[in-house]
């Protein structure tokens, strides 16, 4: 059995997630390799000890002492969004490193996006890249863009998808979250939850999607002007022409964590709700009906445990995520590779422009 090596660099909430998903693998599936914990690396000597003991890894080590260990074969990147792109360059100069999970955002600017669109194009080594975007392993998700992508439903008219939090209504929320109420695109509603809605949006309709305009709503004293509590973008699909609203919330109250997509079609229509995450719905023109589609926890034939009529959950698909990054047993998964990462960091990074020109016009002027 293939034996890898694994280094986290980051040791916050995100990477407690990923420790968890890499450990449970084994319960859900039969072939895949044997994984060893090997480094975690943070800035804060205390949490990356801690981290290492609560979790099995053999070392805590400097960034840069994690630089050089030779047995790390895959690297997860979670740190803050600013170091996203240093910790890439760092990952790929290692010698031995053959896989790379980055989470999003990829990048914090526009310098960084370039620049890491050559290094896409520019990696000589076979080096496997997978973007976090955990919800395109959601079950129900997976089973939706199946049926979309059949044509049943014919061509896209408009559409809409929401990404509703509340949390950040709350002033101690705010205070233990400073770091990521940073401007946009390094911080912000569009950049931390909307860049799973632009992921969602990109691998149902392509990832040609323009920005017409965009809306920011919500505003509190401890929070920079440019960072964003809530954003709306108005969206166009230039291949097939539908248009529609895609809009991130941090401040919705008692929205809990939901995720809403539309898709209306000349043939029909098709929706889903985090808050029902076991089926998708949807409707055939001419039928009078919408169709609830059940799915539960159905990975069949790559696995069928703890049953398929389990509702899927948020933990359950970033397993699912994990599975494919090292194993790619799975034909019908979405790949968020790096340019699928880049696609989606580009309507990240035009959203600050377009919110920037709002401001500028609405709330200045």
């Amino acid at each position: 059995m293939q034996k890898i090596h694994i280094g986290f660099l980051g040791a916050g909430g995100i990477a407690r997630a990923h420790a968890y998903a890499l450990q449970s693998l084994k319960f859900y599936y039969d072939e895949i390799p044997e994984l060893v914990f090997e480094s975690v690396a943070s800035a804060r000597k205390e949490s990356r000890e801690s981290f290492a003991a609560n979790y099995g890894f053999t070392s805590a080590q400097t960034v840069d002492e994690f630089s050089r260990n030779s047995k790390i074969e895959a690297v997860f990147i979670m740190g803050p969004n600013n170091v996203h792109f240093e910790h890439l360059k760092l990952a790929l100069n290692m010698p031995r490193v053959k896989y790379i999970y980055l989470e999003k955002p990829v990048c914090a600017s526009l310098e960084e996006e370039e620049a890491m669109k050559k290094l896409e194009e520019e990696v000589a080594r076979d080096v496997k890249i997978q973007v976090g975007f955990q919800y395109l392993q959601t079950s129900s998700v997976r089973e939706a863009m199946q049926f979309w992508k059949s044509g049943k439903l014919g061509k896209p008219v408009h559409f809409d998808l929401k990404y509703y939090h509340g949390d950040y209504l709350q002033p101690a929320y705010r205070e233990k979250r400073v770091t990521r109420l940073t401007p946009a695109p390094d911080g912000g509603a569009m950049a931390d939850l909307g860049s799973h809605g632009i992921s969602l949006l990109m691998a149902f309709l392509g990832e040609e999607l323009q920005i017409a305009s965009a809306l920011q709503g919500g505003e509190f004293p401890d929070v920079p002007a440019g960072s964003d509590l809530f954003s709306s973008l108005s969206l166009v699909d230039p291949k097939t022409g539908a248009v529609g609203n895609m809009s991130a919330s941090r401040i919705s109250s008692g929205t809990g964590d939901l995720v809403h997509l539309e898709l209306y079609a000349e043939g029909g229509a098709l929706r889903y709700s985090s808050k029902k995450s076991e089926y998708y719905e949807y409707y055939l023109e001419g039928s009078g009906q919408w169709v609830k589609q059940m799915v539960g926890s159905n990975y069949k034939p790559v696995t069928s445990f703890p049953s398929g009529h389990v509702p899927p959950g948020w933990l359950r698909s970033m397993v699912h995520a994990h599975y494919v990054f090292f194993t790619g047993g799975d034909p019908k998964a979405f790949l968020s590779d790096l340019k699928h990462g880049l696609a989606v960091q580009r309507i990240v990074r035009e959203t600050a422009e377009h919110l920037s020109e709002f401001r500028n016009k609405f709330r200045n002027g």
